[in-house]
């Protein structure tokens, strides 16, 4: 499965839970969502978080990164 189209959905919101980073890519042709469990990223939780965005804003999505709502936070 591809990245959508950055014309079509410019904004990537990456959200990283504890087994999966959530990227929502938004636009004006609406949202698509997509889970990346975090072991296809590599590292720890975090870098691969960070990792993500800097590779989707390398591909000329406009980044956000969100904090997830987990229990105890």
């Amino acid at each position: 499965m591809g990245l959508p189209n950055v014309a079509r959905y410019p904004e990537a919101t990456v959200v990283r839970g504890e087994a999966s980073v959530l990227v929502r890519f938004g636009g004006s042709y609406g949202e698509q969502k997509m889970s990346v469990p975090l072991r296809y990223i590599g590292g720890d939780a975090e870098e691969a978080e960070l990792r993500l965005l800097a590779q989707l804003q390398q591909l000329g999505y406009a980044v956000t990164r969100e904090r997830p709502d987990l229990p105890g936070s």
